[in-house]
């Protein structure tokens, strides 16, 4: 028997609250919409916005250094070798200049030199194009800067946390709101929306180590997946190369290392003590150059060699600076790291691949429509966008600029009454989901599957792989299907962790399978996606891939590379 449940309606639904959400959740109640914005953890404090330390691409251009959206689209065309939906690319870039100037009015505080938004010149970019907040703090503070303005909205939106959401209800074709439970106390939750947006982010859980929230497990690709909307690019996952592995730190991000070396250059060894880039392709000689998908393949390399870090990775070294100039530099974070027991005057850290972004995700045209009548995504839940491999920066700039459009169009669809009215068929979707809530079923350990489709994804669809390796992660992706059961363990009316890792681990083995589909039906490499027994880009690959869902069954279908929706609005 189902416990208490309640029952929502709202014009707008916003599924995960990171940067993109709560700009999303923002501009819809700006348009007049009542916004429900609706998260599994704690509003404005997961997701990947929040972590993100580093800078955000933008155009803004100044006397000094002169630039326009154009060149910021070139850079990102070029990085997204040949796979970029130009229309979306360009969105991003002409809009962002807007949306961070936004930012700027609300308070969020870019660093500046001479009364102008300062900018950092990072790999891939043509000239200074990276704005940030001093001291690591880019992401803190865009998500902060965020939540004061929810607050100001208060009146039209509706924040609610804790809260999963285990499937979007469709009437006919049309996405008309969604089935969810209460983390702590598995309370049933219905919600009837006019339009939904989903900006849960990307699926970098699914691998042993991340630079994102816990809860990035590609929860909006598998809810668009089963309610119609097809994917695209899923095979292609962005790792950082120099992400943290040792020594110990705490309270600081992985990914940290990124601006130390916009900034100061720093030196990447081998394990022999080497400067080795160049035997990749790209010469550094202690300045930073080196694309991610470059200096990722090039550590792998050389820890394959036997010429890696004590700990499986390589070394970044500073120890060619003086401590003045880390202080004028990274003066508190420079602190942070001492009292950790890290003096970079006398020591190099090691850094291996970690990942970090997904380029792939939900298939969408420029008003953020996914071709699901009522339903729209945005931030990296969209796929398309940077093709096979983001450049550096665009990441916090596609969450504002597409979470701006997708509460826009959600707003515009909601005010003409929605894409269709909840009716009996969506009481019928509706029910199979409070089924599967109200189900209980035998008890799994599946924090340990979890761990397993980790480990596979890690070892079998990493980085790199070769046909074999994959298949390999697809037998272990069926065994753990296997696994897991029909529906998901625990008691109802309690905080049950292996419950809700039930769900979670039920949409992280779906989009872990469209990932490894994917990489196994691109015979190539290109970008983030390397395959060792396809070595090379082709030109007859230069097209995207899809995936789409009938029933329960998944395929891969290739396209060329551009979308041909046609939104409503």
């Amino acid at each position: 028997m189902g416990i208490e449940s309640v029952h929502v309606e709202s014009d707008v639904l916003v599924i995960g609250a990171g940067g993109a959400g709560m700009y999303a959740a923002i501009e819809a109640a700006r348009n007049g919409a009542s916004v429900l914005l609706a998260d599994r953890s704690l509003i404005g404090r997961s997701g990947a916005t929040v972590m993100a330390m580093m800078t955000v691409a933008v155009a803004l251009g100044s006397d000094a250094a002169p630039d326009d959206p154009s060149f910021h689209l070139a850079d990102t065309l070029s990085s997204g070798r040949g796979l970029c939906n130009e229309t979306l690319a360009r969105l991003l870039c002409e809009a962002g200049p807007e949306v961070i100037r936004e930012m700027d009015d609300w308070g969020v505080g870019w660093a500046r030199e001479n009364g102008e938004i300062k900018s950092a010149h990072a790999p891939g970019h043509d000239r200074p194009r990276c704005v940030y907040v001093d001291f690591l703090n880019t992401g803190p503070a865009v998500s902060k800067t965020l939540r004061k303005v929810l607050h100001q909205h208060e009146d039209k939106i509706r924040r609610v946390g804790d809260l999963l959401i285990v499937d979007l209800v469709r009437s006919g074709n049309a996405v008309v709101g969604a089935v969810a439970f209460e983390v702590s106390t598995g309370r049933l939750v219905t919600i009837v929306a006019k339009a939904t947006v989903i900006a849960t982010g990307g699926l970098t859980r699914l691998y042993r180590r991340s630079s994102a929230s816990f809860n990035m497990g590609g929860d909006g690709y598998a809810l668009a997946l089963r309610a119609g909307a097809r994917l695209i690019d899923m095979e292609f996952v962005q790792f950082f190369p120099i992400g943290h592995l040792a020594p110990r730190i705490i309270g600081l991000d992985p990914i940290m290392w990124d601006p130390f070396r916009y900034k100061l250059g720093g030196r990447l060894l081998n394990g022999n003590m080497e400067e080795f880039t160049e035997r990749y392709g790209t010469s550094e000689d202690g300045r930073y150059v080196i694309t991610r998908d470059a200096a990722t393949y090039a550590i792998t390399k050389e820890v394959a060699a036997g010429r890696g870090s004590p700990r499986g990775g390589a070394y970044l070294s500073f120890e060619h600076l003086s401590e003045q100039e880390l202080d004028g530099a990274f003066g508190p974070v420079i602190k942070k790291l001492k009292d950790n027991g890290i003096d970079l005057t006398r020591m190099p850290i090691e850094v291996s691949p970690i990942a970090h972004y997904h380029m792939g995700g939900v298939e969408v045209d420029t008003d953020m429509w996914t071709g699901v009548p009522g339903l729209y995504a945005s931030g990296e839940a969209v796929g398309g966008a940077n093709g096979a491999n983001r450049l550096s920066g665009n990441a916090i700039t596609e969450a504002l600029a597409f979470g701006r459009q997708a509460g826009r169009s959600a707003a515009k669809i909601a005010a003409n009454g929605g894409a269709a009215p909840w009716s009996t068929t969506g009481e019928a979707s509706a029910s199979r989901a409070k089924e599967l809530v109200n189900a209980r079923g035998d008890e799994v350990n599946t924090a340990a599957l979890i761990a397993n489709l980790q480990s596979a994804m890690s070892d079998y669809a990493g980085p790199f792989k070769t046909r074999e390796s994959l298949q390999q992660a697809l037998s272990v992706i069926a065994e753990l299907e296997n696994k897991i059961g029909a529906v998901p363990p625990g008691a109802l009316d309690v905080f049950h962790p292996s419950r809700v890792d039930w769900f979670d681990l039920r949409n992280m083995l779906l989009i872990g399978r469209a990932v490894v589909e994917s990489a196994l039906s691109r015979n190539e490499s290109r970008g983030a996606h390397q395959r060792e027994d396809h070595p090379g880009l082709m030109e007859e690959w230069t097209l995207n891939q899809f995936v789409e869902m009938d029933g329960e069954t998944l395929s891969v279908v290739q396209g060329p590379a551009a979308s041909d929706l046609e939104s409503p609005i």
